[in-house]
């Protein structure tokens, strides 16, 4: 008789998982301690003061000994009010993260298709591919990190497409498509088609409006960038009933915890406080673009985003040098397909920007200068 047992990893010393997970590289987001870190798109601003004193004052009364509500309720109220569009078209979660998860639960799996266009997100195609998600990958233009909008369309009528994902604007590019090429790719077929709008409140651009016209369209935002809660993990979407009714189906009961959710709706009760960091963000990004692009050996993209990216040569000398000799750690793409000598930073205050400027600077002609020049 045959062994029918499950074989034991060697790895593991247990049954083997799934063969699905054998190549799949998980996310690394460490970030080195002592540094000035410019990699995770983070809001170099914490809380606005009157919701740090809305928080200090309910302490003590809080219900931390209570689940939370599994749907945040007030929450989701709050987010539609702000969007004019009632709350039974909003979903919360554990950042955007879950929710991409929860997307992936619900329209991928084997057999299924997913489209993308690369360079994006990494955790798109990790959750896809976890979940055996056949993952069709369209590379955007590689001077312009477009999207080629006849091949999509093609894609779209031809291949039987369950999900599209469209990061908007663009990560890590930061460039955006419009609404026009958006509603082109929505309406090619019946596929649920995502725009993640992360990086929104630094943009305007939104695809809100077009929430009601088209059934297959969800909308991702999250609270980590602009509202400085990444440290919380606080993400939604927005799509019509029927779509987030079978959202609710997949997600974890009690994922978004209960000091996270009164965190969000004290957010939603003082949207006007954080305008002026945003502000400020796009306002030093715009300064950084004119500071890189006049630098010698740097090549910058515009962005919709609060981060830039930018090529140079050699440049994983050049992350390496800001990171020993400056105490600057940013985000380096050098090596992944489509971004070959690509790195990007995030976008922080005035004096770090300056700070990094300098760094940058002077890593560029250190590492791409003859060593007689040097000496």
């Amino acid at each position: 008789m045959s062994d029918s047992r499950p074989a034991t990893s060697p790895v593991l010393g247990v049954c083997e998982p799934r063969r699905a997970l054998e190549l799949l590289k998980p996310y690394r987001g460490e970030m080195p301690a002592g540094k000035l870190v410019l990699a995770a798109n983070e809001s170099p601003y914490n809380l606005p003061k009157p919701v740090c004193t809305q928080l200090k004052e309910g302490i003590d009364a809080f219900d931390f000994n209570r689940y939370p509500d599994p749907l945040a309720q007030k929450l989701r109220m709050k987010i539609g009010a702000a969007h004019g569009i009632s709350e039974d078209r909003v979903l919360i979660g554990n950042g955007g993260d879950e929710l991409l998860l929860d997307i992936m639960l619900a329209w991928g799996g084997a057999g299924r298709k997913m489209l993308q266009f690369s360079p994006t997100f990494t955790m798109y195609g990790i959750y896809a591919e976890a979940l055996e998600t056949e993952i069709i990958t369209l590379p955007r233009d590689s001077g312009s990190f477009q999207i080629d909008l006849h091949k999509a369309l093609d894609i779209l009528k031809n291949q039987n497409i369950n999900l599209c994902i469209v990061d908007n604007p663009n990560n890590p590019s930061g460039q955006a498509i419009g609404e026009h090429e958006l509603c082109m790719l929505i309406e090619a077929s019946d596929a649920l088609f995502v725009v993640d709008e992360a990086y929104f409140e630094f943009s305007g651009l939104s695809m809100l409006k077009y929430l009601e016209k088209y059934p297959n369209l969800v909308i991702l935002r999250t609270f980590s960038k602009a509202f400085s809660l990444a440290g919380l993990r606080l993400g939604y979407v927005l799509a019509q009933p029927a779509i987030i009714e079978v959202f609710a189906k997949v997600r974890m009961p009690y994922s978004v915890n209960a000091f996270t959710q009164w965190a969000g709706e004290l957010v939603m009760d003082n949207l006007a406080e954080f305008d002026e960091g945003v502000a400020k963000i796009i306002k030093v990004r715009d300064w950084l673009y004119v500071a890189l692009r006049d630098m010698d050996g740097v090549e910058v993209w515009q962005s919709h985003a609060n981060y830039l990216l930018f090529r140079v040569d050699n440049a994983q000398a050049v992350w390496q040098r800001l990171l020993d000799e400056h105490d600057i750690y940013i985000r380096n793409f050098g090596n992944a397909s489509g971004l070959r000598n690509c790195l990007r930073v995030t976008i922080g205050d005035n004096e770090q920007m300056k700070r990094f400027t300098a760094a940058l600077r002077e890593s560029v002609r250190f590492v791409n200068s003859p060593c007689d020049e040097m000496s």
